[in-house]
């Protein structure tokens, strides 16, 4: 049965680093380094790790953050670090957590939510609207959408 969590209110923290830390993704493990160092906050600011697990397997992953690769405070929340496992591809679970960040952004109070990446073509399937290109943190070109949320 698949179950969502927030990182931070799981008692088996250190277990779903190690999992995030498995993943076939380098992003994953940057994310787990940030999560064993304890600098996750100072990176991303206020907000969560959203992880969608079946068992104790991890199915997906996504943030919900204050801060993401592109440095520009005028823009916030961020949804980053989008991950679906190999063998759960194909059935868009990655949507699924991208709709409950959505929520959660929501209930805070927040009227946009935005994602940078270098994807075309996947978060417009979200709702998602190209806003423009900018040079990220680690000096390459990263898409900037923006979903407007219903308030």
């Amino acid at each position: 049965m698949m179950k969502i969590l927030d990182l931070k209110n799981s008692s088996e923290q250190k277990q779903w680093t190690e999992r995030i830390r498995e993943c076939d993704w380098g992003a994953a493990k940057f994310l787990a380094d940030l999560l064993e160092q304890d600098k996750f906050h100072e990176m991303t600011g206020d907000g969560s790790l959203i992880i969608m697990a079946d068992e104790d397997k991890i199915v997906s992953f996504c943030t919900l953050t204050q801060k993401d690769c592109v440095d520009d405070d005028t823009l916030f929340p961020w949804i980053g670090f989008v991950f679906t496992s190999p063998e759960y591809r194909g059935n868009r679970y990655s949507g699924e957590l991208v709709e409950y960040a959505c929520g959660k952004a929501m209930e805070q109070g927040f009227e946009n939510v935005y994602i940078a990446t270098d994807h075309v073509g996947l978060y417009e399937k979200y709702g998602f609207t190209y806003i423009e290109s900018r040079v990220d943190i680690s000096n390459d070109m990263s898409r900037i959408y923006c979903r407007r949320l219903k308030v």
